[in-house]
């Protein structure tokens, strides 16, 4: 699979897998100055970066741990999803979920990107579905342990 990806003027870096065995390349803020986002504040932060996939690949658009248990920065929607057919850039939607608040430094590591092959479902539409043991349980419905 071959990502191209076309570096904005705002953006200085390019997405890399920092281990050999990475799931995610690190993508950076691609912003001039802080960023400080207040206890439950949401902000769109651009990356610099227009990416295009092969057919049948998404761009999956994922928290880091260590911003997330550290400083309680996560993104609004847990994983985005870059379709195949996008060509805008890609921005990150983050949320301040802790009580402090938190700048976002220019150039800082915010989210990290995975790339996952994709299917389209054929839609067939029934008037009832196959019984299965669980049911309609969810929720918690198959206990604790």
């Amino acid at each position: 699979m071959i990502l191209k990806i076309f570096r904005m003027e705002h953006n200085k870096f390019v997405p890399e897998y920092k281990t050999e065995g990475a799931a995610g390349m690190d993508l950076c803020a691609a912003i001039e100055e802080g960023i400080t986002l207040q206890p439950l504040e949401r902000r769109l932060i651009p990356t610099g970066l227009k990416i295009e996939l092969e057919h049948g690949y998404e761009a999956q658009i994922r928290p880091r741990s260590g911003l997330s248990i550290k400083h309680g920065i996560s993104l609004i929607n847990c994983v985005g999803t870059v379709d195949e057919d996008y060509r805008g850039e890609v921005c990150v939607p983050v949320v301040n979920l802790s009580n402090e608040a938190y700048t976002i430094q220019p150039d800082e590591r915010i989210a990290q990107m995975v790339i996952a092959r994709v299917e389209q479902a054929k839609i067939e539409v029934v008037t009832e579905l196959s019984e299965t043991s669980r049911g309609e349980g969810g929720f918690g419905s198959t206990g604790k342990v």
